[in-house]
């Protein structure tokens, strides 16, 4: 084999060695995430309306390229989505050790939330934008209240083991017993208050009624008769005849 084919084949084994699939693009900035969903904030918070939020004015207030947000985001709804989850917080640790206390916990955990989002302008803002379109609603449902509603399941499952929770109830409708009220208050019923204490009454009154019941003994049976004959009878012999006769012919 001349030199020259040697080379060759030299050049096309390093070619098919490096034929590795590279990574396209540079990797996701989370610096730039933060800027852009920090300036949709800033943008709502100083009275722009949604329908006035383009993506070239967000990638301007945040100081960053347009095609830096739609390599992150297909469109406006989509980054409100994440804007809106970046307002979320955590669920509560529950510890476990009271089933009670643990529903009081994620009960709270709904009114401050509630709370919050009355004291707060912008959520209303993105809540109300994304719940007016199905597909983006149920996406937040599935990737973050779901996960709250997971848990109270979890708590409820152990209630029943526990022998807290009657068994013959079906949880889920259990569940909506608990936040409906707290949901109600917050959402549907905005001008109504979210006392403190308002958690610990909900699942005090809802758990009175989902308890176990005592067992009950069988109430006792009628009484046949009298233990030692009848009450008004004689001991012995009638009440009114003598109680000595005097034989015939005795005199």
């Amino acid at each position: 084999m001349s030199r020259v084919a040697e080379d060759r084949g030299r050049t096309a084994g390093a070619r098919a060695g490096s034929a590795a699939p590279r990574r396209r693009g540079r990797p996701r900035s989370a610096a730039a995430d933060s800027a852009i969903v920090e300036a949709v904030l800033r943008l709502i918070e100083d009275g722009v309306p949604i329908a006035e939020l383009s993506m070239e004015r967000i990638a301007r207030e945040a100081g960053v390229g347009k095609a830096t947000l739609y390599r992150r985001w297909p469109g406006k709804s989509a980054l409100l989505l994440d804007v809106m989850r970046s307002q979320d917080t955590p669920c509560p640790p529950l510890d476990g050790d009271s089933v009670r206390e643990d529903l009081v916990r994620l009960l709270e955990f709904l009114r401050r939330r509630g709370l919050a989002k009355r004291s707060s302008a912008v959520l209303r803002t993105v809540v109300s934008h994304v719940q007016a379109q199905p597909e983006l609603w149920a996406e937040y449902h599935e990737t973050v209240v779901r996960a709250r509603y997971e848990a109270l399941l979890g708590v409820l499952r152990r209630g029943v083991a526990s022998g807290e929770i009657r068994a013959d109830q079906d949880l889920e409708t259990l569940a909506d017993l608990f936040v409906g009220p707290m949901l109600a208050r917050a959402i549907l019923h905005e001008w109504k208050e979210l006392p403190e204490g308002l958690a610990e009454d909900i699942v005090d009154t809802v758990l009175e009624g989902v308890r176990p019941r005592p067992a009950t003994r069988p109430a006792d049976g009628p009484v046949d008769g009298p233990a030692n004959g009848p009450a008004n009878g004689p001991a012995n012999g009638p009440a009114n005849g003598p109680a000595t006769g005097t034989a015939p012919g005795a005199e």
